[in-house]
């Protein structure tokens, strides 16, 4: 027997609805949920969107970004056009929003501006590459600023050699993170709402915290010195050593399409660590006056971190001089602030910090990744199970599936690899979903706009003008894994046709 839960209006219907409620329970069958609980409000949507953003990024990224860029100005620019361009396109976001309060955010956006077919192919994108190595990465990311507290669970401790595969501890707890915070999600939308809340919140002010005492306590600032290489632009690859540490070479001046190819190879990282700020959008089906929280939460919580991000990199060129910032051990900028800031402790504080940032930022990727799925599988386009909740009123199964995945890619090994394919995947869609507010507006005019884009046409062509230049920038510069990310987004078009996606348009 299939049992359904509906309104009520009438005294007959309750009475109806309390028989099926009665036969269901004695037949030993629960009453399913056929729809999502609204139950996340603006607080909740805003750490969501900052809890998403701020992973293990901030930490590490700006290494890279100053081998490519060299000074202090153009590292500070790199940092300032990612943030006008995740604002940009957050505010702008909210106008689809408001237009389109339910589950499956972008997927959904693109659906109604396009077609089912670009839908898909995002939310293809999304299952393959986006959202599954992104949580994988965290999870990494997390077991290895673990490690430095319990060496055990490092990645030198290989647990099992399969041959064609080394497992390390680091692996697996990588693993173990993401079927605790999928089993956790599983449960229903309020315990996620709580780990997100408080480990958002803690990574927030200690990140604050960090940048603060990095001005008070330093005894030497680099400030002035680094501030010297103003804006000219300088790159130095380096070259390891025997022991498989990077050392800087020679710096040598970039001007003209190698400096733009360098900026885009830079932005990789600071777009890479601003995105997934469009999560919230995913689980609008959970938050209350979505037409109104969604866009106000993508703004404030872009905002934030923007903030806490241009503000970590000045903290950086005070504490730290340029050489230290482009060749930290392992990349790992944070870890030689606090050291220059708090002395030896300063291993444990960052390691303490990324632990806390990286666990709060995967419960946010878990729990609204899982809501494109279930949308697809709506249309008819992904797993039907994945379209089911659970008796918590969550996607159970779409959770599950996802956990799969990202466990995979973690085992694999390749995360790193998959960078610039997950960072110009992610940009192709945002400059898509972009114009689609163009497209919208001619083709649906009729629609109720709650939320128009702030700055509307300028504000989104600069976004789309900017972003199409670090797409081409990044071809330039690494044609191999961005054209890899393109060749599998592309690969969702006959797996369109054999999920029968003719028969949705």
């Amino acid at each position: 027997m299939k049992c359904i839960r509906r309104k009520t209006k009438t005294a007959s219907e309750l009475k109806s609805f309390y028989y099926l409620q009665s036969r269901c329970q004695n037949s030993g069958i629960l009453m399913s949920n056929t729809s999502f609980k609204p139950t996340l409000g603006l607080l909740d949507a805003t750490m969501i969107v900052a809890g998403g953003m701020i992973g293990s990024g901030i930490f590490i990224v700006s290494a890279d970004i100053t081998r490519n860029v060299g000074s202090a100005g153009w590292l500070i620019v790199v940092w300032l056009i990612t943030g006008f361009m995740t604002i940009t396109a957050a505010v702008s976001y909210g106008e689809l929003s408001g237009m389109y309060p339910k589950a499956g955010g972008q997927y959904v956006y693109l659906k109604e501006a396009y077609n089912p077919l670009t839908g898909f192919l995002f939310g293809w994108s999304f299952f393959s590459v986006i959202q599954t190595a992104t949580i994988a990465a965290v999870a990494v990311a997390f077991s290895k600023f673990t490690a430095y507290l319990i060496p055990s669970v490092g990645e030198s401790n290989i647990i099992a050699d399969l041959g064609f595969i080394k497992i390390s501890a680091a692996q697996l707890l990588a693993i173990a993170l993401i079927v605790l915070l999928t089993y956790s999600n599983t449960r229903g939308i309020k315990g996620g709402k709580i780990i997100q809340n408080t480990f958002t919140f803690t990574k927030l002010v200690s990140l604050f915290g960090l940048v603060i005492f990095g001005f008070l306590l330093t005894k030497h600032s680099f400030w002035h010195e680094n501030m010297q290489t103003g804006f000219q632009a300088m790159q130095d690859a380096g070259a390891k050593d025997a022991a498989g540490a990077l050392h800087s070479t020679s710096w040598q001046p970039i001007s003209g399409g190698v400096l733009i190819g360098a900026i885009a190879a830079a932005m990789v990282g600071s777009i890479f660590s601003s995105d997934s700020w469009n999560n919230v959008t995913f689980i609008a089906g959970e938050i209350k006056n979505p037409k109104r929280n969604i866009g106000l939460s993508l703004f404030l919580g872009t905002s934030i971190v923007t903030i806490i991000y241009i503000t970590t990199n000045l903290m950086y060129l005070h504490v730290l001089p340029l050489q230290s910032i482009a060749f930290a051990e392992n990349d790992r900028v944070a870890v030689t602030a606090a050291n220059a800031i708090f002395g030896t402790a300063g291993t444990v504080v960052i390691a303490v910090m990324v632990m806390i940032s990286t666990f709060g930022c995967n419960n946010g990727l878990i729990l609204a990744g899982a809501r494109v799925y279930y949308s697809m599988a709506k249309d008819g386009l992904f797993f039907k199970k994945t379209g089911e909740l659970n008796k918590n009123a969550v996607p159970g199964y779409a959770l599950w599936l996802q956990a799969l995945v990202a466990s995979i890619l973690c085992l694999s090994g390749k995360y790193g690899d998959l960078l610039t394919m997950v960072s110009f995947v992610v940009v192709i869609f945002y400059i898509l979903t972009i114009i689609g507010i163009f497209i919208l507006r001619k083709k649906r005019p009729d629609i109720e706009r709650p939320y128009k884009a702030f700055g509307y046409p300028i504000l989104p062509l600069i976004y789309i003008i900017l972003a199409v230049s670090f797409c081409v920038g990044l071809v330039w510069a690494s044609p191999t894994y961005s054209l890899w990310g393109l060749a599998i987004a592309l690969a969702g078009i006959p797996l369109y046709y054999l999920a029968g996606g003719k028969k949705t348009e």
